[in-house]
């Protein structure tokens, strides 16, 4: 299960607004007590790819260990990775479960138009073959 509180839950949706038509792209800090994970920060980052970033985003490493630097100094974990489909369902792409990390959720936001429509949370397995979903709550829903 994973809980988004309200603060980094509104910087996911204005960065997934702002971005669209393209895809947005960020880290989700805060704690992980068992299989509970509750973000506490959301950390925007840029959509590194270098193709049609309405189809698809990329994570620049150094940002990845940027969010990794900003846990630590804030005494939290880092739980996982946001981004956006602009104009479609909150699903897990296969490009989305290639590129995964096994050990961090994977919240996708579906904007329509423009505007936040839902959203859903993502765990991908070991071998990165399949990802089920996670129960998800956010002050939206």
């Amino acid at each position: 299960m994973i809980t988004v509180e309200t603060q980094p839950w509104s910087v996911m949706v204005d960065h997934a607004q702002a971005t669209y038509p393209n895809e947005c792209c960020g880290a989700m800090l805060g704690a992980i007590d068992g299989d509970v994970k509750t973000v506490r920060l959301a950390l925007p980052l840029d959509n590194a790819y270098e193709g049609a970033q309405r189809e698809r985003y990329e994570l620049r490493p150094e940002d990845l260990l940027f969010a990794e630097r900003e846990a630590r100094k804030n005494g939290m974990d880092l739980i996982g990775i946001f981004h956006s489909h602009p104009d479609c369902d909150a699903y897990f792409s296969k490009t989305d479960l290639e590129n995964s990390c096994p050990w961090y959720s994977f919240i996708v936001l579906s904007i329509q138009q423009g505007k936040f429509h839902h959203a859903n949370s993502w765990l991908p397995n070991m071998e990165q073959t399949e990802a089920a979903k996670e129960e998800l709550t956010h002050p939206n829903a």
